[in-house]
């Protein structure tokens, strides 16, 4: 856990800095959001923030590989390959922040980075369906990249407020961190040095560094450059766990049920709120006649400023739901299903009741 708390702590100090002079850097090459009728901020901000979060995820794999025990993992490929795919993700991404560039250039962009990771052997082994389920190779590289694409997407649909998109994915790979660290006790023989932890440690280390920029109100975004990269490592993380789990062990599952749909379910419960709100947006999109990828301001976070609660309550709210969602399905894996559904209900009852108690604007800023 040591190891795990040093890559957290250098990848958000670096993250930290280097975001400091990445503002400095958007300003000077025109990396600045405008005031555009979806958003919610009232004065230019600069963006390119992913720029440093990605060189405190380099830092961390830098530092990483020279401990003790992490230092195995960099035997293989793997970390080096997500490395690489997050560098393609993040340049797309700043090229877009400097210069919007068209949906199908993005896309290409996102299947080349995942394409990327599977070379490097980033890719499904299995799936996590009927048991452990082996598909033909052209058919996990497909899933890998597919996952890829939604990650991304969903990530840099859900960035539309303040300190949001970066403190959802935090409490994301907390969640999958708490999972993946646990349940690889019951690997056979024991590790708790996996790919997916030391990657999900990292994320939260630069979620962390690069929130004191972004809380409202904002000194700077993180753009396309950030998003894209947030949602990159969730899925490289998602990747790399699912089908590395036994479903029948004892600490993947706690009965025949959650042993069937726990590995496969507890990927997606994790990412519940940004997905969701990207599926609304294309349903919402597509049914009035529009681009499924054309930006409008009905997202999920729009509706709560709508409701009248404040920029930093909406966004609080939004954490919440995102901690309830994820942390609520981990919890799966460790306690009684019956209590924990008991539970979470309950809680998920309070976070409604405060979703949908009108806010006063003005009392907080």
């Amino acid at each position: 856990m040591r190891e795990y708390l040093l890559v957290l702590l250098v990848a958000a100090v670096f993250t930290y800095a280097a975001t400091t002079l990445v503002r400095w850097l958007a300003f000077a090459i025109g990396a600045v959001t405008p005031v555009r009728a979806r958003d919610v901020h009232s004065v230019p901000i600069p963006r390119l923030g992913g720029v440093g979060m990605f060189l405190g995820f380099a830092a961390a794999v830098a530092v990483g590989s020279q401990l003790p025990y992490l230092s195995g993992l960099f035997a293989g490929q793997e970390l080096y390959g997500v490395l690489l795919g997050a560098g393609i993700i993040t340049v797309l991404g700043a090229i877009d922040d400097v210069r919007d560039l068209d949906w199908l250039t993005k896309l290409a962009g996102q299947v080349l980075a995942g394409g990327v990771m599977a070379f490097f052997g980033v890719q499904l082994l299995s799936i996590p369906v009927f048991g452990v389920t082996v598909l033909p190779e052209p058919v996990l590289v497909t899933l890998t990249i597919l996952i890829v694409v939604v990650s991304t997407n969903a990530v840099n649909f859900v960035d539309g407020l303040d300190g949001l998109a970066a403190g959802v994915v935090f409490i994301s790979a907390g969640a999958f961190f708490a999972w993946s660290y646990l349940v690889s006790h019951d690997f056979d023989p024991p590790n708790v040095f996996t790919t997916a932890t030391f990657i999900t440690a990292a994320l939260m280390g630069c979620c962390l560094g690069f929130l004191p920029h972004n809380f409202h109100p904002a000194r700077l975004f993180m753009g396309d450059a950030g998003a894209l990269l947030l949602g990159l490592l969730l899925a490289a993380a998602t990747i790399s766990m699912t089908g590395s789990v036994d479903p029948s062990s004892s600490v993947a599952a706690t009965s025949a049920t959650t042993a069937f749909l726990l590995p496969l379910f507890l990927p997606v419960a994790i990412m519940a709120l940004p997905i969701l709100d990207m599926l609304l947006a294309v349903v919402r999109r597509t049914r009035r006649g529009d681009l499924p990828w054309k930006p409008d301001a009905h997202h999920l976070h729009h509706q709560l400023l709508k409701i009248g609660h404040s920029h930093r309550r909406a966004v609080g709210l939004m954490y919440l739901w995102s901690a309830l969602l994820a942390v609520g399905a981990v919890s799966f894996a460790f306690f009684p299903p019956l209590l924990t559904a008991i539970v979470l209900v309950a809680l998920l009852v309070v976070a409604a009741v405060l979703t949908w108690q009108p806010g006063r604007r003005g009392t907080v800023p």
